[in-house]
């Protein structure tokens, strides 16, 4: 005995709901605000949508990341790179919003990469920055009402 059964479902495509350009742009400027204010401050995108525990999550994992990488005296770039790899080291620390300056407080005697505690307090800095951007562009996709 066969059974066979048949999938009878419609594909139906979904179309953006048409609106006016007005609302567009006050929904896209208010993106742009929204991703900006998570990058100053990480989390903070995140909390202006009501997404509570994405806004904790993202400002506790920077701010940690941030500390530890201070701590192990990791070597924070500055806009006067001699290479291509100091830019992207500083667009990466830049990452980090507001935190960067509290990294350059928390700095006392500089940098000290000489050992592996200040290498891995490097790449810990770099890698809050990248996670700030990624937050920030979450909450303006998020901000936008797009699937994020």
């Amino acid at each position: 005995m066969t059974h066979e059964t048949t999938d009878t479902h419609e594909t139906t495509t979904l179309e953006p709901p048409t609106s006016s350009p007005a609302k567009d742009s006050t929904l896209q400027n208010k993106a742009w605000g929204v991703a900006v204010a998570g990058w100053l401050l990480p989390g903070l995108g995140h909390a202006l949508l009501r997404m509570w525990g994405r806004a904790a999550a993202v400002f506790v994992t920077v701010a940690l990341l941030v500390i530890a990488g201070a701590s192990m005296r990791g070597n924070l770039f500055t806009s006067n790179g001699n290479d291509a790899f100091d830019t992207l080291g500083y667009v990466a620390d830049l990452g980090t919003g507001s935190f960067y300056f509290l990294a350059r407080a928390l700095q006392h005697g500089g940098a000290d990469v000489s050992h592996a505690g200040g290498d891995y307090g490097t790449r810990f800095l770099a890698t809050a920055g990248i996670l700030n951007l990624l937050a920030a562009l979450h909450a303006y996709e998020a901000a936008r009402r797009r699937k994020a």
